[in-house]
């Protein structure tokens, strides 16, 4: 008997045709995810091998896989997410190392593609323009590869975008012009390229946009106001390009920002007072402009201002006393421009400041002592102006103070208590003042962090303290120009780290201590214009890396250290005005790069040494008024022939080489010679050729004299020398007779 059938059972009508409507979807489901299988795997294959290798989940497996199904999804693949239907919707393969190019990528076979990002790759080659197949794209990073080329004006058809980022690529050519038609954009970062032309006005139609990056471009023609209609804006940096002409009043409009960065530019005209509007701003930067006129006391308004860099601009006349009320304010930066007038006492309400510059600008009048108030201050430049007065008592009380720089001031009067015992500054620069005080005293301690200190070309007195050489981080130490008595310490000798000891033009007495010797990091060593005497240590001969040495206008004597040969960096050498004697060392022939080499004004005897010739960078030779004989060596022929020379008041004789150097040098480098001839208008002609090797006795002898035997001979050459050299024009050349002597046989 038939079994009868249950109608209740039966499944209704509605799910025959959905189960029917899914089944006939599958195959083209199942159809999708293998095309974009294929193209991922294609776009794949066009990668360096190395890269091929680094996505071994990127496969098809085959049917007869061990332990594995057949699959045509690319859904657990590496860097792939797909939606519940099966199809990618992200590619993320951010800093994976891909190496190649988009052009195998086939953006028509992924529709549902939202989220692209390769960021920080090696990719490289042009932009497609097929990527305006992508339709559903919110999302497109490229940044931090080798993309060149133009950006495509096909990815303004991209109008799903929110977040474009294509940073630090050698991208070229301009922003497209259609790139307002990305009205859901928030964040465009476009910056670190070589874009050029202008920022399209149609940017200005993005309302939804939060973030604009386009610095480190080269950017030009002048601002759009139409900028100022981005409501959302919260960040704008348009640094580092070309951009000419006005900043636009209408950035007024932009209440949400919180960063404007509009610095390295050439923008000019004022700042607009609009700019006072943007209650939200934590950081503005109009520096490295051309900008003009007063600062608006307008910016006093922005409560919630931390960074205020205005430097390097043509800003004029007073700091508004307003800036007092940036109460929040961390970094100010006004110098490089033509500030003037006396700084607010009102800076002084800034307790957060950290970094406060106001250095080259024409301010004047006495620093406020408010600025004690400063306790997290870490940075004050204030150089370069016209300040008078004393230095703020307090300048260092908060005990952070790590750079301060007040030179080139005309302040006086003492050193602040809290500046002795400013432990820690890194940092100082007091020199071209007029302070006062006892260096000792004033400077008696240890500097646990102090790496640069310049004190010269004031009135300071008292002698060098010898804890300088304590200071472990020390590399630049200058006290010229002051009326410091005494010696040097020797103990600065401990400072081995130190690179530049500037001590010249002071009152100095005593010897050059040896100790010096030590100080083998020193690049920069100038002892001149002192009362030192004495001579050249050995132990100099361990400063292997001086560069500029300055011994001149002492009393220094005895000989050249034969040493100084092994300064191969040396570039300068001045030991002029001493009272050096005996010969010239052939040794420093051996300093390669010596550019400038003065030995005037000293005692120096013999011939100059053949070597010098080998000085080729040398544009400077200063020998003059010494007691220098013989001929000029004939390979100074090969010199170089924009030296400069002065061999001026010796007893030189003989040609004068045939180099221009020498045939045009000015008759007062020439003069005072014993007897110079050559092709020179000053000089006589040599005519016939006068050398030493010609010259022979019969021919200064009375020829009524027989001519005596050769072992005679050599002994009249002999005292005729020493005779001429007694009658020497100079009395400091003429030899002692401790030093004829031993030439005298009895």
């Amino acid at each position: 008997m038939a079994k009868k059938i249950n109608l209740k059972n039966l499944p209704s009508p509605v799910f025959f045709v959905l189960f029917f409507k899914i089944f006939a979807l599958l195959p083209s489901v199942a159809s999708a995810s293998t095309d974009e299988a294929n193209a991922l795997l294609k776009w794949k294959a066009s990668f360096a091998n190395q890269t091929q290798s680094q996505l071994p989940s990127w496969t098809l497996l085959s049917d007869n896989a061990t332990n594995s199904k057949p699959s045509t999804s690319p859904c657990t693949w590496f860097g792939i997410s797909c939606n519940s239907a099966g199809s990618v919707v992200k590619i993320n393969m951010t800093g994976f190392g891909l190496n190649g190019t988009l052009h195998e990528f086939s953006f028509s076979s992924f529709p549902n593609l939202a989220k692209i990002d390769l960021a920080m790759n090696s990719l490289f080659g042009n932009i497609p323009s097929q990527i305006a197949n992508l339709s559903k794209l919110t999302y497109l990073d490229l940044s931090t590869n080798q993309f060149s080329g133009e950006i495509p004006p096909e990815i303004c058809l991209l109008t799903n975008l929110q977040v474009l980022h294509l940073v630090q690529n050698p991208l070229n050519g301009s922003i497209p012009n259609d790139i307002g038609r990305l009205r859901y954009l928030e964040d465009l970062a476009l910056y670190s390229n070589s874009l050029h032309g202008s920022i399209p006005a149609s940017l200005g139609k993005l309302s939804n946009l939060a973030y604009l990056y386009l610095y480190n471009n080269s950017l030009s023609g002048s601002i759009p106001p139409e900028l100022g209609n981005l409501n959302n804006l919260l960040e704008l940096y348009i640094d580092t390009n070309t951009f000419t002409g006005p900043i636009p009043s209408t950035f007024g409009n932009l209440k949400k920002l919180t960063v404007l960065f509009a610095f390295h530019n050439n923008l000019s005209g004022p700042i607009p007072l609009e700019i006072g509007n943007l209650k939200s701003l934590s950081s503005l930067s109009f520096s490295e402009n051309n900008l003009s006129g007063p600062i608006p006391a307008s910016l006093g308004g922005l409560r919630s201002l931390t960074l205020l860099h205005l430097y390097q601009n043509q800003l004029s006349g007073p700091i508004p006393d307003e800036l007092g009320n940036l109460i929040s304010l961390t970094d100010l930066e006004l110098s490089d421009n033509q500030l003037s007038g006396s700084v607010p006492t009102s800076l002084g309400n800034l307790v957060d400041l950290e970094f406060l510059y106001l250095r080259e600008n024409k301010l004047s009048g006495s620093i406020p002592p408010e600025f004690g108030n400063l306790m997290k201050l870490t940075e004050m430049e204030l150089d370069t102006n016209q300040f008078t007065g004393y230095l703020p008592q307090s300048i260092c009380r908060g005990g952070s103070l790590q750079r301060f720089t007040v030179n080139n001031n005309h302040l006086r009067g003492p050193i602040p208590r809290s500046l002795k015992k400013c432990r820690s500054l890194v940092r100082a620069r007091l020199d071209g003042n007029q302070l006062t005080g006892n260096l000792a005293e004033d400077f008696g301690g240890v500097f646990p962090n102090l790496e640069f200190i310049d004190l010269s070309y004031n009135k300071f007195h008292g002698e060098i303290s010898s804890t300088w050489g304590r200071c472990p981080k020390l590399v630049y130490l200058n006290i010229a120009g002051n009326k410091i008595s005494g010696g040097i310490p020797p103990e600065i000798g401990i400072g081995t780290q130190l690179q530049a000891l500037d001590l010249s033009s002071n009152n100095l007495v005593g010897e050059i201590p040896k100790e010096l010797g030590k100080l083998t990091s020193i690049i920069k060593l100038l002892l001149g214009d002192n009362q030192l005497f004495g001579g050249i240590p050995p132990e100099f001969g361990e400063l292997t890396n001086l560069e500029v040495l300055d011994l001149s206008t002492n009393n220094l004597s005895e000989s050249i250290s034969e040493s100084l040969g092994n300064f191969i960096k040396l570039h300068e050498l001045n030991l002029s005005h001493n009272k050096f004697n005996q010969e010239i060392p052939a040794q420093l022939g051996k300093l390669p790069i010596l550019s400038k080499l003065d030995l005037s004004h000293n005692l120096l005897r013999g011939e100059i040494p053949s070597q010098i010739s080998n000085m080729k960078s040398l544009i400077l030779l200063n020998v003059s008024h010494n007691c220098l004989s013989g001929f000029i060596p004939k390979n100074f022929n090969e010199m170089n022939r924009s030296l400069e020379v002065d061999i001026s008041y010796n007893d030189l004789q003989g040609p004068v080489p045939d180099n221009k150097a020498f045939q045009d040098a000015p008759i007062e480098a020439l003069e005072g010679n014993k007897d110079l001839c050559g092709n020179v208008r000053v000089l006589r002609p040599c005519n016939p050729p006068f050398t030493r090797e010609n010259m022979v006795l019969k021919d200064v002898l009375d020829q009524r004299l027989p001519i005596p035997p050769p072992e005679v001979q050599d002994e009249v050459i002999q005292m005729l020398n020493i005779a001429i050299t007694c009658l020497h024009a100079n009395p400091q050349c003429r030899p002692s007779m401790n030093m004829i002597a031993p030439l005298l046989s009895i």
